[in-house]
């Protein structure tokens, strides 16, 4: 048997590559992992815990204001964006120097530089060779830049992140979750939001019922959505930046955010030239085992275009080590994952969409309710919250369940487990609710939505 300096070699040290790495360790094998920039990746570095940090801070204006509604007298009150980005990045170095310490307690060596495989048992860091029976490819996803006239003049999530002066007038460019999501941080704050999008509406491919009620709050709350429409360049001015757009007007902004998709992180890894097969995205194709087209090299995370989910990428972390070191073929279930969107209201969805179900030539029953949470009542918000549930008719098994609202992820979290059990629309009307609370309407829900014309018809 060849001997190897390692037993494993993770390319990437974010949330996939630091469990599969540990676990790995822990399990008694000897583990590199590489980095090139900083421990934690994507999700806590430049992703889903600032983002949500800054989410959180944008919050307290809606929070200031609603409070008067329930007898606050606030006072005057003032807001220190680079205060708040001081503080998000604290709390990114306290967490990269927690990441580090489990890596190194777990006895995982972190070799900084940028990898490249030299060949598929091989990987090239800082001009040192190391050799290893099996790598795995954990190097996630980074935002994509279209190709426009001044696109130069852009900036993506990442620096959006990372910017010490908040602008007064922000153009997002994309309809995404990220866009949505930096769309409400800027608004709340106080700056001027056009969001443009080439498509009908908000986040393609979420069911449309959400995709319509997050626009019709997102337009309420003061962010301006410019629906099918795409830049065809920008300009920079002497105050700002001029687009323009697909309709031939012009768009004057201090900042230009695109958030217009991902792409995954494997250009000059070596992949290709180590046999390893990619899709025509660049992304590692996998089986179900997260097993690449060579048998020593895996996947798993954002890098394999599976769902772009930190907890999924955890999830294959786990199943590759026990498939590939403890003898237990393990393979992800990705059905009936949850999901969020951190926009201002928030989106909390699991299972299929009504479309998505229809698609299918399922036969099903559709229950929708809009209402305006009790918070609001007092505080004299008319921002409404929707809850929608895709029931399979005969079977009555829960198929998907949407939201858009205050704590909607929370509460989708809870319901995701039910969906996962199988449960049916009489289980959950079986369940009594909790009183007074959003989440109950879930388990009140009895009328059912009339089917669409097309579907009597047949």
């Amino acid at each position: 048997m060849a001997e190897y300096d390692f037993d494993l070699i993770t390319l990437g040290a974010g949330s996939g590559g630091v469990r599969a790495s540990r676990l790995a360790a822990q399990a008694g094998k000897r583990v590199a992992v590489v980095e090139e920039s900083r421990v934690g990746g994507t999700c806590v570095m430049r992703g889903c815990v600032p983002k949500k940090l800054l989410v959180m801070g944008a919050h307290f204006a809606e929070d200031l204001t609603d409070a008067q509604g329930y007898g606050w007298d606030i006072g005057q009150v003032s807001f220190d964006w680079a205060r708040l980005i001081a503080a998000k990045n604290a709390e990114l170095h306290r967490l990269e120097g927690v990441y580090t310490r489990i890596l190194r307690d777990s006895g995982v060596t972190l070799l900084e530089g940028r990898g490249r495989l030299a060949d598929n048992h091989t990987v090239e860091v800082a001009g040192v060779r190391y050799t290893a029976a099996t790598i795995l490819v954990a190097t996630g996803a980074r935002p994509h830049l279209p190709k426009v006239p001044g696109i130069e003049y852009a900036i993506t999530s990442n620096e959006a992140l990372d910017l010490m002066q908040l602008p007064e007038r922000v153009a997002v460019v994309g309809g995404g979750y990220i866009a949505v999501e930096f769309a409400g941080i800027f608004n709340a704050l106080g700056a001027h939001v056009v969001q443009v999008l080439r498509g009908d509406t908000l986040l393609r491919g979420f069911d449309q019922d959400v995709r319509i009620a997050l626009a019709e709050e997102m337009i309420g709350k003061g962010v301006e959505i410019r629906r099918e429409t795409s830049v065809r360049s920008i300009e920079k001015g002497t105050k700002g930046y001029s687009l323009l757009l697909s309709d031939s007007e012009s768009l004057h902004a201090d900042l230009v955010l695109y958030a217009t998709g991902r792409r995954p992180n494997t250009d000059g890894l070596g992949l290709a030239e180590a046999g390893v097969g990619l899709d025509d995205q660049g992304a590692v194709t996998v089986d179900t085992f997260s097993r690449s087209s060579v048998d020593n090299i895996w996947a798993v995370g954002d890098v394999t275009s599976r769902l772009n989910l930190t907890p999924v990428a955890l999830a294959e972390a786990q199943a590759f080590v026990a498939t590939a070191f403890l003898g237990r073929p393990t393979a992800v279930d990705h059905a009936n994952t949850p999901s969020a969107v951190f926009s201002m209201p928030p989106v909390g969805t699991v299972g299929m969409t009504e479309t998505a179900a229809r698609r299918h030539g399922l036969s099903i029953d559709v229950y929708l309710s809009r209402f305006r949470p009790m918070r609001n009542t007092l505080a004299g918000r008319d921002e409404r919250t929707l809850m929608k549930m895709i029931v399979e008719r005969g079977s009555e098994r829960v198929l998907g369940i949407h939201m858009v609202g205050p704590d909607a992820p929370e509460i989708i979290q809870g319901f995701a487990v039910a969906l996962k059990c199988g449960a049916t629309k009489s289980q959950v009307d079986a369940t009594i609710g909790i009183h007074p609370t959003a989440a109950e309407e879930l388990v009140t829900l009895r009328d059912r939505c009339p089917d669409p014309a097309s579907e009597l018809e047949e």
